[in-house]
């Protein structure tokens, strides 16, 4: 269910990252890993790596790609390790509320590497595609396994680290929980751990859930208890009754002294209407006594707003 989000820079150790925080929940939690690596869909979509990051369709597809990847396993029982740069911070504001709205707990690991380091490691990549022999031994696109090594174009590297790439930070909710961590550094994983399975998840979005399941006789009733109460008032108004307003049916329940000066039917037809939406939400297990008392409150609460 967790969610992990790599983002980094190119050659900075971001898959290596990836295998480590697998090799980690497997051995010492037990847990079911699922990584969705971005070169790998790049791969997939018959994309060559260095064309797809000059292409703004390409990446879009990529990127569409690896979200359905994601929510396609953050509903169930793993942990959900996204391997990709990730360097949009609209992107990873994205991901967050999908998994927010799975209920699911979420942190970033943030890879981080000298531009100088890394180009260089880069290069050594271009150097090895031939062996002493002048035979090329450049690994094949469609070779999962090896499209780490092919290396990248300068222009791709370069707009990959120096100008399209939006930093994480602590402070931005979808960013958060950040570990940021250098090639040398060690990655503290029971930390990481326990942001992913000792915290709660951040709530969902209230438009982001459904609506609980209500009985026709409930709607029903809520409907006719809401009308009956709105014509008592309205009916109580006309015969200018300036103090409290009493419900013979509901004892107890008044409207207070005063009030029916703020009523007219199209004011009271448009909060009876929002109750309703809030009682189908909130109070679809409520008996009609109960609701009838509860919209009595709600007018009470809300008429002279």
């Amino acid at each position: 269910m967790p969610l992990i989000i790599i983002c980094g820079t190119p050659v900075s150790g971001k898959t290596t990252r990836a295998n480590e925080l697998k090799e980690y929940f497997v051995n010492n939690h037990n847990k079911n890993v699922e990584i969705v690596s971005e070169d790998e869909a790049i791969v997939k979509l018959g994309y060559e790596k260095n064309t797809t990051y000059l292409d703004s369709q390409k990446e879009k597809r990529i990127r569409g790609y690896l979200k359905s990847e994601v929510l396609k396993f953050i509903g169930k029982d793993n942990v959900v390790i996204l391997d990709g740069s990730n360097y949009i911070k609209g992107y990873r504001y994205e991901l967050y509320c999908a998994s927010k709205a799975s209920k699911s707990t979420q942190c970033t690991v943030y890879t981080i590497r000298s531009h100088d380091d890394a180009w260089e490691d880069n290069l050594k990549r271009q150097r090895n595609e031939f062996n002493t022999d002048g035979i090329n031994n450049s690994p094949s696109e469609g070779n999962i396994e090896n499209v780490n090594s092919i290396p990248y174009t300068e222009e791709v590297f370069n707009a990959l680290t120096r100008l399209r790439f939006e930093e994480p930070n602590s402070n931005n909710r979808w960013d958060s929980p950040l570990f940021t961590v250098q090639p040398t550094d060690q990655l503290n994983l029971e930390d990481v751990y326990k942001v992913l399975f000792e915290k709660k998840p951040p709530p969902p979005n209230m438009s982001t859930q459904n609506a609980p399941l209500t009985s026709t006789n409930f709607m029903y009733e809520l409907d006719q208890v809401t009308q009956s109460i709105s014509k008592h008032i309205l009916e109580a108004k006309k015969m200018n009754m300036d103090g409290e307003v009493k419900f013979p049916d509901y004892p107890g329940c008044i409207l207070e002294a005063g009030y029916t000066q703020f009523v007219n039917p199209q004011r009271l037809l448009k909060l009876r209407r929002q109750f309703l939406t809030y009682a189908k939400m909130n109070h679809s297990n409520a008996d009609s006594n109960k609701i009838g008392r509860f919209y009595i409150q709600y007018l009470n609460k809300t008429l002279t707003d």
